[in-house]
């Protein structure tokens, strides 16, 4: 499996992302110079932004197609469903839910099988959820110090309104999907769109 090992703090400065939106608590002290930058191309700005969307979400140039391409087909624009599929892919939803402190983590902690779907083990972090599912840690798991203490690190972490969080009990439901509007960084989707559309 393809695995991204840029420095973080790097590539968020190169797309213009708070690292907090990755879930890093770290702001980069490097100065970024008085040096004169290039105008960016049409073609260049649209890269970047599809760029941004891949690097948020830990996701591979092939799958983020294959998401695109389901967007694409979809009811509505394609630059919100696409928003949509990322959003309410598994391991999304636990960094959501603030169990674990990145996407990175809360895919490992998914893999590792930590976590339930409507009661069932589900150990895929791509498992797209849909209305109504209840998301949950598993019984074995809530004895677990580190779940505690992520709590505990994440408790100011702002819960999404599509999510109905119980977090006494290491659950949360899924009450609407996911709109572009409940974002916590800026996207323009759009552009990805008219990248892929070329």
């Amino acid at each position: 499996m393809a695995v991204n090992r840029d420095p973080i703090l790097k590539r968020c400065r190169y797309l213009g992302i708070d690292p907090s939106v990755v879930g890093i608590d770290k702001k980069s002290t490097r100065n970024p110079g008085n040096g004169q930058r290039k105008k960016v191309s049409e073609y260049g700005t649209q890269l970047k932004e599809k760029q941004k969307l891949k690097f948020i979400y830990g996701v591979l140039e092939k799958q983020f197609y294959h998401y695109y391409e389901i967007a694409a087909k979809m009811e509505g624009q394609a630059g919100s469903n696409l928003i949509v599929l990322l959003e309410s892919r598994l391991d999304n939803v636990v960094y959501r839910m603030g169990l674990a402190s990145t996407r990175r983590e809360s895919r490992q902690l998914v893999n590792h099988g930590h976590f339930l779907v409507n009661g069932k083990k589900v150990n895929i972090p791509s498992y797209r959820v849909k209305v109504g599912d209840v998301i949950s840690l598993r019984d074995k798991s809530k004895s677990s110090k580190k779940f505690k203490e992520e709590m505990e690190v994440t408790k100011s972490r702002v819960i999404p309104s599509w999510l109905d969080e119980n977090r006494d009990e290491f659950k949360a439901t899924v009450t609407r999907m996911p709109t572009v509007e409940d974002l916590d960084y800026p996207v323009e989707a759009h552009l990805i769109v008219e990248l892929y559309s070329k």
